[in-house]
């Protein structure tokens, strides 16, 4: 059973937009769910295949978009909303996915006989692990972490990048998107709740708080996320494992968009590596 861009209202908040894909047969399944990174929305290449490659091994496998990460329920793909975009941070992020666990632990959910709620994954990508890593260290529900090319830290990357008193005086900044070619915003607001809210949000800290199995997956030659930050989460982290991707990048070898019916092999190994894991 896979059911796309169904939509989780809130009051005075943003929609999230999420996939469900799980054998409906009325056995509770472990829970996954897969965060996405920086400049990523649920439908990034390949991501559709890992899914079903957790649906098929029995689970229940969850995927969503960032409220703020430039999607609409009408687009979930790209950015159509930049003006979401340019408010995103990361306590939203974190209010995000708090509020997808528990939908997805709750008996109002349609559904709730299909999931072990008792038993729930987090996986993060790239920004996203560090996203997943603050949660599971915050949160007792979460029984297992994977971090896929995760990030270990947020400080530099929040208050270094660039002129900060330029960015404090036009109230925003740009990032050239690649793929797509936008002008990507920041407004100020993002290094504002970072600054609020630096304790909660370092990644060490969290790592030497988790006491819970941790899988993290890092690519030897990521170009994006160096591999020494897979290094430093795995000394922080007490109950770490370390899997090493040799000749891959931030993405495991996929790309956007992923036109073959097969996953590229690194990310193959990524997923089959987790699914052993959590299993």
């Amino acid at each position: 059973m896979i059911n796309k861009n169904l939509v989780l209202s809130r009051n005075n908040q943003k929609p999230i937009v999420f996939d469900t894909y799980y054998d409906k047969n009325a056995k509770p399944k472990p829970l996954v769910i897969l965060c996405h990174g920086y400049k990523g929305f649920k439908d990034w290449g390949a991501w559709d295949l890992v899914a079903e490659k957790f649906k098929d091994e029995g689970f229940f496998f969850v995927k969503f978009n960032f409220s703020h990460n430039g999607g609409t329920i009408k687009q979930p793909i790209d950015f159509p909303d930049l003006e979401a975009f340019a408010e995103n941070n990361y306590s939203k992020e974190l209010q995000d996915l708090e509020d997808i666990i528990n939908y997805f632990t709750s008996e109002k959910n349609s559904f709730f006989e299909d999931i072990d709620t008792k038993n729930t994954t987090l996986i993060g990508h790239s920004r996203g692990g560090g996203i997943a890593t603050i949660k599971a260290s915050e949160d007792h529900r979460i029984k297992k972490l994977i971090t896929w090319a995760s990030v270990c830290g947020f400080g530099k990357r929040t208050s270094t990048t660039g002129n900060l008193e330029q960015w404090k005086k036009d109230g925003v900044k740009y990032v050239l998107n690649g793929r797509t070619k936008q002008k990507m915003p920041h407004n100020y607001q993002f290094y504002l709740d970072y600054k609020a809210n630096e304790a909660r949000l370092n990644i060490e800290n969290c790592c030497k708080n988790l006491n819970i199995p941790h899988l993290i997956i890092h690519a030897k030659e990521d170009p994006s996320v160096s591999f020494e930050e897979a290094e430093s989460l795995q000394l922080w982290s007490p109950n770490s494992t370390l899997v090493i991707i040799n000749n891959s990048d931030h993405v495991f070898s996929a790309k956007h968009p992923w036109t073959e019916n097969k996953l590229p092999e690194a990310l193959k190994t990524v997923t089959e590596q987790t699914i052993s894991f959590i299993k």
